[in-house]
């Protein structure tokens, strides 16, 4: 027994180190092994009860694992088909114990086993058959965040169903009375029994645990309407993702779908290692060894509207600090509205690297290039030179790159086509070896094969669901990425060099020149602390802060910068005019200031003057006219920053 509760203290001790334990080698377990379709099956026992693993030919990156309940080997075609993509399968027989706390707790011993001596990922997919939908079903209710994902086949969800037939089911007269032992339950407190999986859904909803079913409408021993359907309207009463595929005409018999396929590619596309949206591309390693071992962590998140406001950033925030409990954490939220990549490049050095090194940037701009109507190379320009600058300044830094999305990028993708603007940034992020996660794709479809609906997600600006759904899919990032062994002498190391740019003319020196460089002419004045007088839209990081402003057409400056690019950082809000400007004396060019937005927003806009110049030292004059859009209320111009490359 002391020996038994040693291994234990053992196990909890290194569960979320990432790290198997040096007890057991990873790869070997105990008992005898057999062939099991071409595959190593290890049987053995483990807590009292019969247990097996198979393990695949290779392993995917973060160990996945299936881990199945009851009736193992029957109707093994999701099972194999995982096992050519690399994960595990595992088993642990639980009979006659209905998913009570018995149970859950054999489970518990079993989990804490494959994850921390076997290195297994922390958060297996859950295959439950027929009556093995109460032990994984309790089991995930009692560990929430210890669950990819779940898939239910003709699952029993009520014991009142099946074994107690106290409805439309013929039930089960031998096993009830095991089952009513199990928990302790008589024919009378069973009626009032609140411990069944459709009891207990709300902290799989909370974690956002997207859940199959695949069920035969004509099953007379667990009755769809008494089991799947209850759960199933619950679930999304409680905004939970769940898919349904009901089979017509089909008894509780055959299990399972005789091509799998639509059940493997849930599975994938929620548990770590095989996730087809996502590609880590090289690794996370530096951020790990930072936050494990040195227990210091700065974590800076760059991008718009949907990375500023509270969400998915939180969530991630949330689960870092769980999975490094003492670790100290510098959380930067970077994310200001309306911005995109090309301003990102430029506020690169103030807003994410003010407060000093950073260990992991997690950068979006999709959708604002989209929306902003940036073109291919400003995009690439822009993203290249993030990527650029974080590299120079800190050449250890880990970069995550994701692509949030919207209807645009929906119609595009169920085209079958890489969105414009993903294909631009992927360019990029391929070229540099960025790791990546395709939200847009992910999302669509998901929403396409009926786990969640667009509603449900809301829009571009996603619901708390929509928030959970990206911070799972960040989770299952770090899943793959940091199921590592690190040695005790473990450093952070440089990334590889810089490669050859995409574009030699991207942003990677974008830096801010103070508006005090100017040379003012008449018309022009420094108000140091500018705030709108109108009833238009703000952003806060655009008021009460110093603008060279301009009410009047004929106002003139001029301003010396070195570099290939110059630009404007200004606010355009409703009564912007039209600029003119010129670089070295060539012809003078117009700027129309007023964007889509303008009406009704102060919205801050980085407008690139000229981004093609011949590396040295330039002039621009820069004028306002008398020209202006016809929704405009004036001619103003209101410059923060200049630009500069």
């Amino acid at each position: 027994m002391m020996r038994r509760l040693g291994l234990l203290i053992a196990l909890g001790a290194c569960l979320f180190s990432g790290r198997p334990s040096p007890l057991i080698a990873a790869d070997s377990f105990p008992g005898g092994t057999s062939d099991w379709f071409g595959y190593t099956k290890y049987d053995f026992n483990f807590d009292g009860k019969d247990c097996c693993v198979v393990e695949p030919k290779t392993t995917a990156p973060g160990k996945p694992w299936i881990w199945r309940a009851r009736f193992w080997g029957h109707e093994p075609q999701t099972d194999l088909a995982l096992l050519a993509e690399g994960f595990h399968v595992a088993y642990m027989d639980v009979a006659n114990l209905f998913g009570n706390p018995e149970a859950v707790a054999h489970w518990n011993a079993f989990y804490d086993y494959l994850t921390a001596e076997h290195g297994f990922a922390v958060r297996p997919a859950l295959e439950g058959m027929s009556r093995g939908g109460l032990i994984v079903y309790n089991w995930a209710a009692a560990n929430p965040d210890r669950v990819a994902c779940i898939y239910a086949d003709a699952p029993v969800c009520d014991i009142k169903s099946w074994p107690g037939g106290l409805g439309e089911g013929t039930g089960n007269s031998e096993m009830w009375p095991l089952c009513l032992e199990a928990y302790g339950l008589t024919d009378e407190t069973v009626k009032t029994f609140k411990g069944n999986p459709i009891d207990h859904l709300e902290p799989l909803a909370k974690a956002g645990v997207p859940l199959l079913h695949i069920c035969g409408d004509a099953d007379q021993g667990v009755p769809l309407s008494e089991n799947t359907a209850i759960l199933a309207e619950r679930y999304r009463a409680l905004e939970g993702p769940i898919k349904l595929i009901i089979k017509a005409g089909v008894g509780h018999h055959p299990h399972s779908l005789e091509d799998p396929a639509p059940i493997v590619r849930f599975i994938l596309r929620n548990t770590c290692g095989k996730d087809p949206f996502m590609d880590l591309r090289s690794s996370l390693k530096n951020s790990y060894i930072r936050f494990q071992k040195e227990k210091k962590g700065r974590v800076a998140f760059l991008g718009g509207s949907i990375t500023e406001g509270d969400g998915w950033r939180d969530l991630v925030c949330e689960g870092l600090q769980k999975r490094f409990p003492d670790t100290e954490f510098d959380f930067i939220n970077a994310g200001i509205s309306s911005t995109d990549s090309t301003l990102g490049a430029f506020r690169l050095s103030r807003d994410v690297f003010g407060r000093g090194q950073v260990d992991l940037l997690f950068l979006d701009s999709a959708v604002n290039d989209q929306y902003n109507g940036r073109t291919e190379t400003e995009s690439i320009r822009g993203v290249e030179g993030i990527i650029r600058h974080a590299r120079k300044i800190q050449p250890e830094i880990d970069i995550v790159i994701q692509y949030f999305v919207d209807p645009p990028k929906m119609e595009w993708i169920r085209k079958g086509e890489v969105p414009p603007v993903i294909a631009a940034q992927e360019k990029v992020a391929e070229h540099y070896k960025i790791p990546m996660i395709d939200q847009a794709a992910s999302v669509t479809e998901r929403i396409d094969s009926g786990e969640f609906t667009w509603a449900t997600f809301k829009d571009l600006h996603p619901s708390p669901f929509g928030h959970r759904v990206y911070a799972r899919a960040i989770d299952r990032l770090f899943d793959t990425a940091w199921n590592l062994d690190l040695e005790p002498d473990a450093e952070t190391t440089p990334h590889e060099p810089l490669p050859e740019p995409v574009d030699a003319l991207n942003y990677e020196n974008g830096r801010y020149v103070e508006i005090s460089q100017a040379k003012l002419g008449e018309g022009w004045s420094l108000v140091p602390s500018w705030e709108p007088k109108d009833q238009a839209g703000r952003r806060k990081q655009f008021t009460h802060v110093p603008m060279l402003v301009a009410e009047q057409p004929g106002a003139e400056l001029e301003l010396e910068f070195s570099g290939t690019a110059i630009g404007l950082l200004e606010v355009a809000g409703p009564d912007v005019g039209v600029l003119e400007y010129s670089v070295d004396g060539a012809p003078p060019k117009q700027l129309e200031q007023f964007t889509e937005w303008s009406e009704r927003l102060h919205i801050p806009w980085a407008y690139m003057l000229e981004a093609d110049l011949d590396p040295g030292d330039h002039r621009l004059i820069l004028r306002t006219t008398d020209k202006k859009n016809e929704a405009s209320g004036g001619h103003a111009i209101r410059i923060v920053q200049f630009l500069a490359n």
